[in-house]
């Protein structure tokens, strides 16, 4: 099999790779559960590429984004769900019917009207995609609600914060920051009191709220946590790399190293940044 540039290719490639007796050990066994995480960072990849002006690299990311798309439509296939043709229907079908000022007769001629147009036509998608989930018996709604708005397809920890910041419209908020870290003491007890029991789901619960509790101090001190935490990342990663070139320059390596080897390069790190 050769590479191509047709779409068709990488379709026959995934349902090959998916084979039950003939293809990847790997990739059969995979589900859509197991695939989400890695959807997830080939869409940050790409908007690496992008932040970084690095054209070679967004033609790679975005061709890895694709697989993945191409990825949960054959399982869906498998399941008798839907197929990469029903997708690319239904993304065509709606980019058509949300521009009837482009390809049909609409008097919508402004930004503004536009605007109004693709708002009344998404509120119209959204009634029949819960006509669709009601005949198929899911009638949960996740969008219902005062808190339906926040999305939950954004990173965790911006979606507390705004989660946070909507149920603070109403009153449902500290009124100052303080309080907010008793709170995590708290959370913080119950975290060690998890870790002592070995319940692993309690644990994870239990470092959820602490975490959720850390994202409320941020709102509080108008710290927006995905930047701190970014910027904490960075810090990380300079401290950790003058480590490793340390190491280098002694003739060593990461690998044989000592904790206290490193613990003592990483403490000259955070000198350096005085």
């Amino acid at each position: 099999m050769e590479a191509s540039r047709d779409i068709s290719r990488l379709i026959e490639i995934m349902a090959a790779l998916r084979d039950p007796k003939a293809g990847c050990p790997w990739d059969i066994v995979q589900t859509f559960e197991t695939i989400k995480p890695y959807t997830i960072e080939e869409a940050y990849e790409v908007a690496d590429a992008i932040e970084r002006n690095d054209m070679d690299d967004l033609c790679e990311e975005l061709g890895d984004l694709l697989l993945q798309v191409v990825y949960h439509a054959q399982m869906a296939e498998e399941a008798g769900e839907f197929s990469f043709g029903d997708v690319v229907h239904a993304v065509t079908r709606k980019m058509i019917r949300r521009h009837p000022h482009v390809f049909a007769i609409s008097d919508a001629d402004s930004p503004k009207a536009v605007k109004t147009q693709w708002d009344e036509i998404k509120a119209e998608e959204k009634r029949e995609r819960a006509e669709r989930r009601a005949r198929r018996g899911n009638t949960e709604d996740f969008k219902a609600g005062f808190l339906g708005s926040v999305q939950r397809s954004q990173p965790a920890l911006t979606e507390a914060l705004k989660l946070q910041q909507r149920a603070a419209k109403v009153g449902f908020d500290w009124s100052e920051a303080a309080p907010i870290l008793d709170k995590i003491e708290e959370e913080i007890g119950e975290l060690r009191e998890a870790l002592r029991g070995g319940q692993k789901d309690k644990v994870k619960d239990e470092l959820g709220d602490l975490i959720f509790a850390l994202v409320n101090i941020g709102r509080h001190i108008d710290a927006d946590p995905e930047d701190a935490l970014r910027g904490t990342n960075t810090k990380f990663r300079s401290r950790f790399r003058h480590i490793e070139t340390e190491l280098q320059k002694s003739g060593e390596t990461l690998e044989a190293a000592t904790l206290e080897q490193m613990e003592e390069l990483w403490q000259a790190a955070k000198a350096m940044e005085r």
